[in-house]
């Protein structure tokens, strides 16, 4: 008899905390991610930002910038840049909607979630976002702070 994993197989490297405190997520993505051989033995180690990083489309395709993925120890001289631009794979009709939202609509494509499936292929959760303003920001702070309470009120109440 097969054993089941109750605890997912997925291993999340990076994930964006403040995207949703930050934007609108309107839908979400999942792409592959074209790495060299060191970014790759890099992510397992852990230690990427995404926080900071964003995805545009260009020439046809999707790249993911500004995202800090560490240079691995034992790479020596074929180590790789850590802020380089890496191009995102996706299906052309999934890269023709996006861009067309980021053009037309004035969307952002923020990387939400960066992990390693079950297969151990690395991917990002793509989010396609809007903008939140200041006064957004101050509902969304409220309503958790409130969500927050409501739950402590019930856990003493009984």
């Amino acid at each position: 008899m097969a054993k089941k994993k109750d605890d997912s197989a997925i291993k999340v490297v990076a994930d964006n905390r403040k995207a949703r405190f930050n934007y609108a997520i309107d839908d979400s993505v999942e792409a592959g991610i074209q790495l060299l051989g060191t970014e790759v033995k890099a992510l397992r180690g852990g230690h990427a930002t995404i926080a900071e990083s964003y995805a545009q489309a260009k020439d046809g395709e999707i790249v993911l910038i500004n995202a800090y993925i560490p240079e691995y120890e034992g790479g020596n001289r074929f180590n790789h840049e850590t802020r380089r631009p890496r191009r995102l794979l996706l299906h052309r009709r999934q890269i023709a909607q996006l861009s067309q939202a980021v053009q037309r609509e004035g969307m952002t494509l923020i990387p939400l979630k960066l992990y390693f499936n079950e297969k151990g292929r690395a991917k990002v959760q793509l989010g396609l976002a809007r903008g939140k303003k200041l006064h957004d920001k101050r509902e969304t702070e409220k309503s958790r702070d409130w969500q927050r309470d409501k739950a402590r009120l019930m856990r003493m109440k009984g």
